[in-house]
């Protein structure tokens, strides 16, 4: 082995020994290498086996299976987000430094059962693109679109297996929150035509979803100049992350509505709102 590979290996066990012991053995969730395969496989299904497997097939309508996900979805997001306020803003947490408190607490170990399950929900979000090739909407199936769900289920990883509590509880929140309002949206938008009426608000879902950007990633952006015990490489991975799907949403907010405005002017036809979903 060369010495270049020596070193990659001794630095990746340095850093592997420094994980959260309380969250080995949880499945789908103890190797690296998991969320990774996972990732992969959701992109070629994405891109190579679900597009295969529905070109010779009628569209499938999937309102029912819709109606049941996305009322899981907003339950499943409102139970993490309401469990994750009554553990930590309601509990004396601090918004500008809260270590990671890895004993074996009662409610240290409940945030460990959040952040296990806040990693499920993003596995259980590529369901988003499985129905849209389902129902053949790939004009739905955007860059955007992939890439964020293909990218959160590492990063929730890494911050479940070595920093599941503590200052990264807020992206926990606000991301919770925002997927009970998307995922509310979208079950209004199963419905039917009858509540199209209601659905106005689609744009400010993503306005939502940008300021959330911005407030994690000032909130991670703050240990970069205060003291505290928290690793200062995942608050930075954060602030570059937050950084990113900020422009990416800040783009595609742009070009969607500004195309919307035209086609509302110059066409009869105005695409309804689930026909622009993006989780």
């Amino acid at each position: 082995m060369s010495s270049v590979a020596q070193i990659i290996v001794q630095e990746g066990s340095r850093i592997w020994e420094q994980r959260d012991k309380r969250t080995d053995g949880w499945i789908l969730a103890d190797s690296p290498l998991t969320p990774i395969v996972i990732s992969l496989a959701y992109l070629l299904v994405v891109k190579r086996l679900g597009p295969k497997l529905m070109e010779n097939r009628k569209p499938f309508q999937l309102r029912n299976i819709l109606f049941f996900y996305n009322a899981f979805q907003i339950a499943f997001n409102g139970w993490i987000f309401c469990k994750t306020c009554q553990l930590t803003w309601f509990n004396g947490y601090s918004l500008v430094c809260e270590p990671v408190d890895y004993s074996n607490n009662e409610d240290a170990l409940q945030l460990v059962l959040i952040g296990y399950c806040f990693y499920i929900s993003k596995i259980i979000d590529f369901f988003d693109t499985i129905f849209f090739i389902m129902r053949k909407k790939n004009n739905q199936i955007s860059f955007l679109h992939v890439l964020h769900h293909s990218v959160m289920p590492l990063s929730v990883w890494i911050c479940f297996r070595f920093i599941v509590g503590g200052h990264c509880c807020f992206f926990v929140t606000l991301n919770s929150l925002v997927h009970v309002i998307m995922y509310f949206y979208y079950l209004m938008a199963a419905m039917g035509p009858r509540f199209q009426k209601y659905l106005w608000w689609k744009k400010y879902v993503t306005v939502f979803q940008m300021v959330q950007f911005v407030c994690v990633g000032f909130h991670s952006l703050q240990l970069l100049f205060v003291e505290c015990n928290f690793p200062t490489a995942f608050s930075l991975w954060s602030v570059v992350q937050a950084l990113l799907f900020l422009s990416l949403f800040k783009n595609f907010h742009s070009k969607a509505y500004a195309k919307n405005a035209n086609l509302e002017s110059n066409s009869e036809y105005s695409p309804s709102p689930s026909e622009k979903k993006l989780s």
